[in-house]
């Protein structure tokens, strides 16, 4: 609504200029980096993009004699993170100025198969380019409008790390399709931004596994912050609410009439003097897995008329990050901690579903996880403006509940039989920016 009336009122600052004047210097300029990545891990994880996306170190996985399956050292290395992006500038009209992104990466392409009886999965083939960010933006200092596929408002600021993941699953993280409005409030360093989003790779969890066409099939989402600038100072406050729709047809192929509506407000803060930084964010989520927080929803009653009412996890996350940055160097330290507050309602307790069948979770991650939290000091080393050289160790570390003894079903947890599953990842970069 705010952005709808926004647009409005851009539009009317349009209608009100006499003749603007039209200026034409259309510039492109290409950005972008080649990036090499080397990762050893001590034990198998949920990872995506060849492993390089760490999420978290999976549970344990015992034989007959008592091995840990999922005990294995393992390394890997490629560049298929390397990006190309192409800013365009140069256009105005009156007080208004156009611009453009478009911007990929080689993730895409790489093959998959269940024959591996340890990682499930294959990084074997040709990566392909991915879309990262494309959006057209309109702005004249006081009002900024953007239409297109970018970073979600509650992910834009990221952590000191230079992990793939970018401190994920502490933070969310996401670049889905939205349209987007800020107001820059006159010489007070306090901006209001609004946007109406839509899912794409980031996407909700469901009876049918992660899928946009949750949010297609009569959901939408929402985002409203405030924002505050000065003096080293940066703040932002905010909500997300996301309404989707499980189902529009039940297992004897009825019409049923479903939804469920979430909200995850989040802080973030950070200051800047010389040097020094430091960054902090939180968020309490209801599901949050769109956003690539550990989370989903659960059912909570199964209705007369055979549909479904559900519930959400709550999610507590937190992250912060301190970096001293002298000259040539960067030196930094992350630390997370992400807590399973279980779901809002009782989960239902009928006997013709299994555990697993009433709760739908991000897709990287676990229903059984009930904490983790992880640390990660580093160390980059930057060759003049283009060549970085970069170290990094991450600690891992997520407590489980044994999937085998049942949730709780009054709390949405697995409490029973929890046990601590630690990964130690060491990260290498190599990192070429023109």
């Amino acid at each position: 609504m705010i952005a709808a009336l926004l647009l409005v009122a851009t539009a009317a600052a349009f209608a009100q200029e006499e003749k603007p004047k039209q200026k034409l210097k259309i510039q492109f300029k290409p950005y972008g980096f080649i990036r090499n990545y080397y990762a050893f891990d001590t034990r198998e994880s949920n990872a995506m993009t060849e492993d390089f996306y760490y999420y978290v170190p999976k549970d344990w996985d015992l034989n007959d004699r008592g091995e840990d399956l999922n005990e294995n050292l393992n390394f890997k290395f490629a560049a298929i993170t390397s990006r190309l992006g192409l800013d365009i500038t140069g256009f105005s009209l009156g007080k208004w100025d156009f611009a453009a992104k478009i911007e990929a990466d080689f993730y895409a392409g790489l093959s998959k198969t269940d024959k591996d009886p340890v990682t499930k999965s294959s990084m074997t083939g040709t990566a392909q380019l991915r879309l990262r960010q494309a959006f057209v933006s309109v702005g004249n200092g006081t009002f900024l409008f953007k239409a297109g596929q970018a970073w979600h408002p509650m992910a834009v600021d990221l952590p000191h790390v230079f992990a793939l993941n970018s401190g994920a699953p502490f933070g969310p993280f996401s670049r889905t399709p939205q349209i987007s409005a800020e107001w820059n409030v006159y010489k007070t360093g306090l901006s209001l931004t609004a946007a109406t989003l839509w899912q794409m790779q980031y996407t909700s969890s469901g009876p049918y596994g992660a899928s946009a066409n949750y949010i297609r099939n009569g959901g939408c989402e929402f985002y409203a912050g405030l924002n505050f600038k000065k003096d080293g100072f940066l703040g932002r406050a905010g909500v997300d609410v996301l309404h989707i729709t499980p189902r529009v047809i039940d297992e004897e192929k009825h019409k049923v009439h479903e939804g469920i509506t979430t909200w995850s407000p989040f802080v973030y803060l950070q200051y800047t003097s010389g040097i020094f930084q430091i960054k902090a964010k939180t968020i309490f989520a209801q599901a949050g897995e769109h956003m690539n927080l550990n989370g989903g929803y659960a059912i909570h009653q199964v209705n007369e008329d055979g549909s479904w009412s559900y519930t959400p996890t709550r999610t507590s996350s937190t992250w912060a990050s301190v970096q001293l940055a002298p000259g040539k160097w960067q030196l930094y330290v992350f630390g997370g901690y992400v807590q399973n507050l279980g779901t809002m309602e009782s989960v239902t307790d009928n006997p013709l579903m299994k555990d697993g069948d009433k709760i739908f979770y991000q897709k990287n991650s676990f229903a059984h996880l009930n904490a983790m939290w992880r640390v990660t000091p580093g160390i980059v080393y930057n060759i003049g403006k283009r060549l970085a050289i970069g170290v990094e160790y991450e600690l891992t570390s997520v407590k489980y509940g044994d999937a085998k003894l049942g949730m709780n079903l009054v709390t949405g947890l697995y409490d029973k039989g929890l046990h601590d599953v630690v990964n130690h990842r060491v990260l290498g970069l190599i990192k070429f920016t023109f």
